[in-house]
Formats: C-alpha cells, sequence, structure tokens
C-alpha cells in the first residue's frame, strides 16, 4: 500500500472492537467483549469454535444493543483471516481497536519437544498476532485512530510457567519484540500498540480449569495469594483501547500478582 503522511489522532465515535479467542466462556476474550459491549463498543469476534462466538455476538448484540458479529476463523491462516475481516467490513463499524487473546500452550519440556508442536504454538501465538493486526491496521491508520493490545505473558519473562514451557514462552517473546516494533512504526498515525503480561489465570490455556487439587502448586507462586480473573485482565485491556490511553505504546503491563516484580 501507499506510505500514508503522518495524522494526529482523533476522538472518534466508537468503533468496532475485534477480539480473538472469544469462543470460550471461561476466557479472557469472552469476558473483554462482555465488557467492551457494557461500554458500548461493537464487536467483531473470532474464535477457531465460529458457533460460540456466533451465538456470543448474539446474546451480546441483544442484551446491550451493539453490533456484533462473530465467525469461525485460524488466526494462523491468512484466507482465513481475510474472509474474518470481510465480513466485520460489511456488517459492522470501522475497526478501531484489536485485542489478540487467541493463543494455545504446551506443557512439553524442552527434551520432549517435538518440531511440529513448536511450529503449532509459534505459529498460531505469534504468526497469528501479526496476520490478525496487519489486516486491521491499514485502516486504523487510514482513519488516524487504532488501539492493538496483544496478550503477551509472564512465563516469557520469567522463562516458562507452571503449566507453560519454552515453546509458550519463546511464542510470547516474539508477540512482545513484535508488539514494540509496530508500536514505533504506527504511533504517528494515531494509533497505539501495548502487551498485557497476565500470570496464572484459571482459563482453559492452563490446560483446563484449576481444580482445588491443582490450586496449591499455582498459589504457591503468587505473593497476593490468589488466582487472577479474567475481569481484571479485561479492565485493563478496556482501559488501553480507550482513548484516555493515547499517550501510551510501546508498553507491557504486568497482572501478575506479584508473581514477578519490575
Amino acid at each position: 500500500m501507499t506510505e500514508p503522511s503522518p495524522t494526529k489522532a482523533t476522538s472518534p465515535q466508537r468503533g468496532t472492537a475485534v477480539i480473538t479467542g472469544a469462543g470460550s466462556r471461561r476466557g479472557i476474550g469472552a469476558r473483554t467483549a462482555a465488557r467492551l459491549a457494557a461500554a458500548g463498543w461493537n464487536l467483531g469476534l473470532i474464535d477457531v469454535d465460529g458457533p460460540a462466538v456466533k451465538e456470543l455476538a448474539g446474546q451480546l448484540s441483544a442484551d446491550f444493543g451493539v453490533q456484533a458479529a462473530g465467525t469461525g476463523c485460524d488466526i494462523s491462516d491468512e484466507a482465513d483471516v481475510d474472509s474474518a475481516f470481510r465480513i466485520f467490513e460489511e456488517e459492522l463499524p470501522p475497526v478501531q481497536a484489536v485485542v489478540n487473546i487467541a493463543g494455545i500452550s504446551s506443557p512439553k519440556t524442552f527434551l520432549e519437544l517435538d518440531l511440529a508442536t513448536w511450529e503449532r504454538v509459534l505459529r498460531v501465538n505469534a504468526t497469528g498476532t501479526f496476520l490478525i493486526t496487519q489486516r486491521a491496521m491499514a485502516g486504523m491508520i487510514e482513519r488516524g485512530y487504532g488501539r492493538v493490545v496483544n496478550l503477551g505473558s509472564t512465563a516469557m519473562q520469567n522463562g516458562g510457567g507452571t503449566f507453560s514451557k519454552s515453546s509458550y514462552a519463546a511464542s510470547k517473546g516474539a508477540v512482545e519484540a513484535f508488539s514494540r516494533a509496530i508500536a514505533l512504526e504506527t504511533a504517528q498515525y494515531g494509533v497505539t500498540v501495548n502487551v498485557i503480561a497476565p500470570a496464572i489465570i484459571d482459563t482453559d490455556i492452563m490446560g483446563g480449569p484449576i481444580t482445588e487439587e491443582r490450586k496449591p502448586a499455582f498459589l504457591a507462586q503468587l505473593p497476593v495469594g490468589r488466582l487472577g480473573t479474567t475481569t481484571e485482565v479485561a479492565a485493563l485491556i478496556e482501559f488501553l483501547i480507550g482513548e484516555d490511553a493515547g499517550y501510551i505504546t510501546g508498553s507491557t503491563y504486568n497482572i501478575n500478582g506479584g508473581l514477578r516484580i519490575g
């Protein structure tokens, strides 16, 4: 595309927030979608589970009076990503925010890790974030306003977690480096790009629900003495995609219960 001219960000009417990984009702994506719908955001919801996000979109539209569409999409597939955005462009107001939450993990240690698992985790988490963000970016730059929030992880900072291991940590390292690079490239066009790095949140990416039997191993790492909630992460996302966060870009926000300080 033609290189755009720098544009001063304005304060547009609330448009559409695209959220990936919104299919699991226990997940950060679904919680974020509900919070943003309550705040008046229109929603483009993406997940490999198409029926789940279509159902959620219909529910949130009925509950909050916003426009919402959900579609099944493999975020690691460029054609799938383009198809999803074509639906949103036909049915919804312009995209003003992208929240990249979809991801997969692996508990395999480095010596157990096979190439197929390594490449799958990197492709979904890192390449998927790239494809979604790039597909939305041209429109945001053209309009002179945009917000991108990508999900990193404390596992990247600590070299792994209680459940996730090297492939996941590496993929989230790629996400964070990518986010800083495009934050620098797009700031002049009114677009901000930031990372949220959660620690232990009770979602399905932790290998299923954190049961009472599993909980002590997780709590032992957390100075605050409890698990984080999807609501807490969604609240931070809502702030970072809002107008008040326009002077923040290229930053990583740790939301980790004290697991990592600094």
